[in-house]
Formats: structure tokens, sequence, C-alpha cells
């Protein structure tokens, strides 16, 4: 691929123009807004000159709702030798262009799982898409250049191309994506209407679960309305579920003896489902979940203090898997959560302590107690 065009420069948009230009191609950038494209210009995603002639490959980062129309105008002007799209719902739009509007043979539907919680030119990166999965959506009149095309688009991006029927796809990400952000925006829709002090007692446990609600409204209204129809098939599952665990709850408030056992083994049954389910979320490099250590340490709000902690625990050639930092709520301190492998928790928290780290928890159990003596003893906990 030596030249390519985006068309729609927010997040996705741009950050695919950054990948490509930093591995050589040519970009050419076009949005209906004028700044938009500018930006992404100036940050170094290509130019918004038009290309004198067919570019390679025309990708599409609009909303569902216009990619067929986009396409047939682009198609119409020649553009491009072949065409694909990024959004995230792939069944309408093809069969708009199946139906006719636009040519099936030189398009393939495409989505990278990937994105972030701001969006715009400005939140691009070149490395959005290292590693993540990219669906690619063949019609059956889709011609092999085309769909290599796009295979090497995948490539170029530092993704790992998936290859499926459109329906499966809406199916799954509506499972996967759109009904866990539809229910994280109504569960931070609830924190809305409690007292500030209430707010204040939320802790990572509520900042995990509502992160994604703080995507753009407008943009994943576009998005749910596109996938409607299989995101409330989903959710109605969702609310069965629901449903199951009010009466269980209303049961354990109300009944005695019997009845408590009953409903609290309804409950136990719901969140085994929910622990298997999180289970197969793939893990590590997409190999199967591993169980990490969670090591926390207590650390200031000052320049330079995390860099000094992950220092530390490469100094001793232990890998930090994951991480998380809850911020207190008064005063510059936090706490950092380091994953590591369960055998490098008690050498870590040992280490950190001896060189004055304020090593808040370390989770072991059995013979490791031994070895280390911290202030609190917890389970091990899984991160995907």
């Amino acid at each position: 691929m030596r030249s390519a065009a985006v068309v729609g420069t927010g997040l996705i948009g741009t950050s695919v123009a950054l990948a490509l230009t930093a591995r050589g191609v040519v970009v050419h950038l076009q949005d209906a807004d004028a700044d938009a494209a500018r930006i992404a210009e100036a940050r170094g995603a290509g130019t918004t000159a038009p290309p004198s002639g067919p570019v390679d490959l025309a990708i599409l980062a609009v909303p569902p709702s216009q990619v067929a129309a986009v396409l047939e105008q682009e198609q119409g002007r020649s553009l491009a030798r072949s065409y694909t799209d990024v959004t995230s719902v792939k069944r309408g739009p093809e069969d708009e262009v199946a139906g006719g509007r636009g040519d099936a043979a030189t398009f393939v539907g495409g989505h990278p799982m990937a994105g972030a919680e701001r969006s715009g030119p400005w939140a691009a990166s070149a490395t959005l898409f290292e590693g993540r999965p990219w669906a690619l959506t063949p019609l059956p009149r889709t011609s092999r250049a085309t769909v290599n095309h796009a295979l090497e688009l995948v490539s170029l991006c530092g993704a790992v191309p998936i290859l499926m029927e459109s329906g499966a796809h809406d199916h799954a990400v509506a499972v996967v994506s759109h009904t866990p952000h539809l229910v994280a925006a109504l569960v931070a829709g609830q924190l809305a209407g409690i007292p500030e002090d209430a707010v204040r007692l939320a802790g990572q446990g509520v900042r995990d679960v509502t992160r994604i609600a703080d995507g753009d409204p407008r943009l994943w209204t576009q998005i749910l309305q596109a996938n409607a129809a299989t995101v409330a098939d989903v959710l109605e599952g969702v609310g069965r579920d629901l449903d199951e665990a009010v009466d269980a709850l209303r049961a354990m408030d109300g009944a005695g003896g019997d009845g408590q056992r009953s409903a609290a083994a309804r409950i136990t049954r719901l969140l085994e489902r929910g622990r298997e389910g999180r289970g197969r979320i793939s893990g590590k490099h997409g190999g199967p979940p591993a169980v990490f250590t969670p090591v926390r340490v207590h650390i200031g709000d000052r320049p330079g203090e995390l860099s000094q902690l992950l220092a530390e625990a490469a100094a001793d050639d232990i890998n930090v898997e994951d991480m998380t930092i809850e911020h207190a709520h008064e005063g510059s301190t936090g706490v950092v959560e380091l994953a590591v492998a369960g055998s490098a928790a008690v050498t870590l928290a040992r280490r950190l302590t001896e060189r004055g780290w304020n090593v808040q928890q370390v989770p072991l159990s059995g013979p490791d107690r031994r070895q280390f003596s911290g202030e609190q003893l917890l389970r091990p906990a899984g991160l995907g």
C-alpha cells in the first residue's frame, strides 16, 4: 500500500491515518468539518490536499448511517481502488451496499475493536490499534484484491484481523461493547441523583464499572440506533437477570429461614455465572485469563514517584502485568495496585518495604504469610 484516503478525521480515522503515515503510506485527509481535517494534518496524520488519482484504499470513518451514501459518493468520483469502513455496526450499512447503493465488489466492512473515552483528532494515536482485534466482514461479491487491501491495512496498524459474517459481528459487539456501554451509563446515571457526600464514597469499583459511560452521548446514540434490535435482545437477557436479582433480594430482606437461604442461593448463582463469563475474556496476548496477585502501595502525587516505583519492580526483574491507581479524596496521595505473578508478590512487597515504600496491602495465603508481614492479607484477585 502506497497511498490511502481517510474520510472522517475523528478519533478512529485520525488514528488510522497516523498509523499509516508512520509506515510510509501517503494519506489524504478529508472531513465535512474542515477544522478537524486541518487538526489531523497538523498532527502529522497526512495531507488535506486531494490525491491526483485513485489511492489504493479509502477508509470511511463516518457514522453507520452514512457509510453507504459516502461509499457511493466516493466510488462515483473514483477516490480509491478499494474501500473499507471502521464503524461498529456492519449489517445495516452492508445491506444498503448489497442492495445497490455502491459497488460491493470493491468494499469490505471493517471494525477495529479499539477506542478511547475522548473523541476527535486530538485524542488520536498511531498505536491505538496495536494488538487489538479488527473485524472484517466481506460481502459475497467483495473481490479478493479488496480483502487483501483491508488485510494490509490491519497489518500496517498493528492489529489482528478476524474475518466474520456481519450478523455474527453485530450480535458479538452488542454483547461485548454496546450493551456494556449502555449498562455503564445506566449505573452512572444513578450517581446523578444522590448527595455529594454519597458520591465522595465512590471507590475504584464504581470507577471501573462506569468508566466507559464517559463516551460522547450523540455518537453512542447513533451506534445504538444502528444496532438497536440486537442490543435490545441482549438487554432483555440482562433484564431477566436483574428481575431475578431483585426478586431474590426482596426475599432475602423479608423471608426467614429456608426462604432466605433459597434467595441467597439464587444470588450466588447469578454471581457465579458472572464470574464464569468474566473468566471467558481473553487474558494477556489473547491467551487464557491469568490470576495475578495485587500489591497495593501508598504513594504521593509527586512528579516521578510512579516511575520510580515501576523502576523498583524492574530492578528486581519483576514484570508488572497490570496497574491501577486510586486517588485519595483528600490530600495529594493515592494507592497504586501492581498486579504481578503470585510467586513474585512476596519478593516485591518485602523489597519495597525494605526500601521505605508504604506497602499498604499484600494478598498472601498459606506459607506466604510467613515470608511477609503486611498490614492486611487478602486472597489473590483475578485480573483479565
